[in-house]
């Protein structure tokens, strides 16, 4: 049967993947469907595929939708209001992190390891904080090595996007191709489209094996590296505050909103 509730899941996690700094994957988490997710892209080509598209069908219309009819609007709030954009999305992100403690039972079964790999995580996901300064220009013109440009930013971006913590976006906007990226979607370039959504196919293919393996391997170690890599990502969400005191007021409202949220969200999961 198919999940229609996807539909406004895929949606926000396209939102999410629009903003420089949030990572689909942490929206995934928020929304409590990441290890189904994983599961999910795994069993396309299992004897089981027909359940896991009903659950990524209604996902990635959601996501697609998001991304080709709001990529301009969040373009224009994250230019106009790109602190508070932030903020909002910070709050989802710290309303996450206890439903994610209470999951991985860290009491019981976090030792030295865990707490080594969370602190590793947090701390390489805080360093691309470093790199948000400097948008390249818009790629307007198309040839062969543009064309593998395209396919390899695809391949990184969804590497990213369904690792939570680690925004697709900000690797983008890190090796210079955002703006493109944003062009491309804004203004459906069919010629970029094509080796760019060949390179997101790839990359969450690949990227959610790797990620499969190491949950059914090693579970609780994957899950302090998850909380980790989430951790991290408060350090380059937060935005810092401004001179004008409504904008501010605006951002602290905001951040609970994202809080609140993520609570609404959590109970809303475990009625399911």
């Amino acid at each position: 049967m198919i999940e229609w509730r996807n539909l406004y899941r895929g949606g926000l996690m396209g939102i999410s993947d629009l903003i420089p700094g949030v990572s689909g994957g942490t929206i995934a988490v928020v929304l409590g469907i990441y290890q189904r997710l994983i599961e999910g892209i795994n069993g396309i080509f299992t004897r089981d595929w027909k359940r896991h598209l009903a659950f990524l069908v209604p996902l990635l219309v959601g996501v697609l939708l998001a991304l080709f009819l709001l990529s301009n609007l969040v373009n224009w709030l994250y230019e106009n209001y790109p602190n508070q954009i932030q903020f909002l999305f910070l709050g989802l992100i710290v309303g996450i992190i206890p439903m994610l403690l209470k999951k991985s039972e860290y009491k019981k079964t976090f030792n030295g390891q865990h707490y080594a790999l969370f602190i590793l995580a947090a701390f390489l996901v805080g360093l691309t904080a470093l790199f948000q300064e400097g948008v390249a220009e818009t790629i307007t013109t198309y040839d062969s090595s543009t064309y593998v440009l395209l396919f390899l930013s695809g391949w990184l971006a969804s590497s990213a996007m369904i690792l939570p913590g680690i925004s697709g976006s900000m690797l983008l906007l890190i090796v210079g191709m955002y703006p493109t990226f944003v062009y491309v979607l804004s203004d459906v370039v069919i010629e970029a489209l094509i080796p760019l959504g060949l390179g997101i196919v790839f990359g969450i293919l690949i990227m959610s094996k790797i990620i499969k393996y190491f949950l059914n391997q090693y579970f609780y170690q994957t899950y302090a590296l998850i909380i980790g890599l989430v951790f991290g990502s408060l350090f380059v969400v937060y935005p810092g505050f401004e001179e004008s005191f409504m904008l501010n007021v605006l951002s602290i409202l905001l951040i609970f909103a994202g809080i609140y949220a993520a609570y609404l969200l959590g109970k809303l999961e475990h009625q399911d």
